[in-house]
């Protein structure tokens, strides 16, 4: 199974490929993500194809989509739904909102307020929504894929860290250089090619996908390597917020779906150092006397992997 399922990620990361120009790692990330049931915040300027991303896994996948235009005056009813009373019949009935879908597009999330950003979160944790007291379900696979523009505030409400620590990758894609550009305007010039984008692979085929990742090989000193890791920035004389032990098992996970996508039965520590800033950054609060002395979250965690020593343990060992 291991070796399909290697090909058929790999088959979907190519797939989204054809329809985003360069990328390949942040496509890649996205792969992991949707493999393991994780959540994505893509954070970029206007234009460079966060949205197109979102339609473009979705369906390679071939996953249900909705997306969610975030604005302020956006209710919580509007995207998890709501009772509605029919006086035809006297009673209530429940019409499910957007949110009951298999990948969500959160199209700027941080242009809505708080008690509506709120909606998300029992649905991002625990893949469910509870209403008036009853709970529902929602479909399996469940990805929110997030939009936000870190440039504009005007108009904005930064998320709570409880909802950004939901988010097991942030990516950003940046403008394509000179040859990318060009090769945008030959795919986009007479059609979209998300229009002949077919599914690679099916919810259906993700159990067993999900089987092989949990089955590469963690060697028990690089999870003991990934909990410094993490715990350091919780310690780190600079941060005021360091990373959740939520963090600590999304970069388990997210290593052993990179680790199938590159054809190999065990995680490396280069596995685990080059997953860091996408799983952990996020989720790290610089101090304010820090930020004036120039400090970012990027140069601590940077410092924080420099000086931890690396295992060399990784590859399985045949007994």
């Amino acid at each position: 199974m291991e070796g399909s399922a290697t090909a058929t990620i790999r088959r979907l990361a190519d797939a989204v490929s054809t329809v985003i120009v360069g990328n390949r790692l942040q496509i890649e990330m996205c792969t992991v993500a949707w493999l393991v049931g994780g959540h994505v915040l893509i954070e970029d300027v206007p234009g460079v194809g966060k949205t197109m991303l979102a339609k473009a896994l979705a369906r390679a996948t071939g996953c249900q989509f909705d997306r969610v235009q975030f604005t302020p005056d956006l209710l919580p009813g509007d995207i998890t739904g709501a009772n509605i009373y029919l006086p035809s019949q006297g009673a209530f009935e429940f019409r499910k909102g957007p949110v009951f879908t298999q990948v969500l597009l959160a199209d700027e999330i941080n242009r809505a307020t708080p008690k509506t950003q709120s909606a998300l979160l029992e649905a991002m944790e625990e893949r469910q929504v509870t209403i008036d007291g009853k709970t529902h379900a929602l479909p399996d696979p469940f990805v929110v894929l997030a939009t936000q523009n870190p440039i504009e505030y005007q108009g904005t409400f930064p998320l709570p860290e409880a909802q950004v620590d939901r988010f097991l990758v942030r990516v950003s894609l940046g403008y394509a250089d000179l040859a990318g550009e060009l090769e945008i305007l030959d795919r986009f010039g007479l059609s979209s090619p998300l229009d002949d984008l077919r599914a690679v692979t099916s919810p259906e085929e993700l159990p067993l996908l999900r089987q092989a990742a949990a089955a590469v090989h963690v060697d028990p000193e690089l999870k003991s390597y990934l909990v410094r890791l993490v715990q350091r920035t919780r310690a780190h004389p600079d941060l005021s917020l360091g990373a959740s032990a939520r963090a600590s098992l999304g970069l388990l996970h997210a290593g052993q779906a990179y680790a199938l996508l590159r054809g190999r039965d065990y995680v490396s520590p280069d596995d685990i150092k080059f997953l860091a800033p996408s799983v952990l950054l996020h989720r790290l609060v610089v101090r304010a006397n820090a930020e004036l002395r120039g400090v970012t979250a990027r140069a601590v965690l940077d410092e924080i992997l420099q000086d931890e020593p690396v295992p060399v343990a990784g590859r399985r060992v045949a007994s």
